[in-house]
């Protein structure tokens, strides 16, 4: 696990930290001064020792769980099959009805961001 560079606290603290909270050594008020964070954060982790142990002092991955904006199966498609057409993404763009920025993703996703070197000689012949 990477810890960030400007981490207060890294999972073996956050024990302690909620530890003493639990166990009554601490008030939070107290145990955020110590350890120099706010009191929001002292209960986040003790709630979260609470709950799920020494496993929970870990960082959480930050990806949503389900992106529900994300581009329709069929328009993912149509962009795809026009990419193989060999459309710019300003073209796709246009004739699809998205964003130039969404064709891009749509793209990426599929592994077809940049046409290959191939592909530019063969269109300058």
């Amino acid at each position: 696990m990477n810890i960030h560079k400007n981490a207060r606290l890294t999972p073996l603290r956050r024990e302690e930290m909620a530890l003493s909270v639990i166990e009554g050594a601490f008030s939070k008020a107290h145990a955020a001064r110590v350890y120099g964070v706010s009191a929001k954060i002292v209960t986040r982790w003790v709630e979260r020792y609470n709950t799920e142990g020494r496993a929970g002092m870990v960082d959480h991955s930050s990806r949503p769980a389900h992106m529900p904006q994300l581009t329709g199966a069929s328009v993912a498609e149509r962009i795809v099959a026009l990419r193989r057409r060999r459309w710019t993404g300003k073209h796709i763009a246009h004739e699809v009805g998205v964003s130039p920025a969404t064709v891009s993703r749509v793209l990426k996703r599929a592994g077809l961001s940049r046409p290959g070197a191939r592909l530019i000689i063969q269109m300058r012949i």
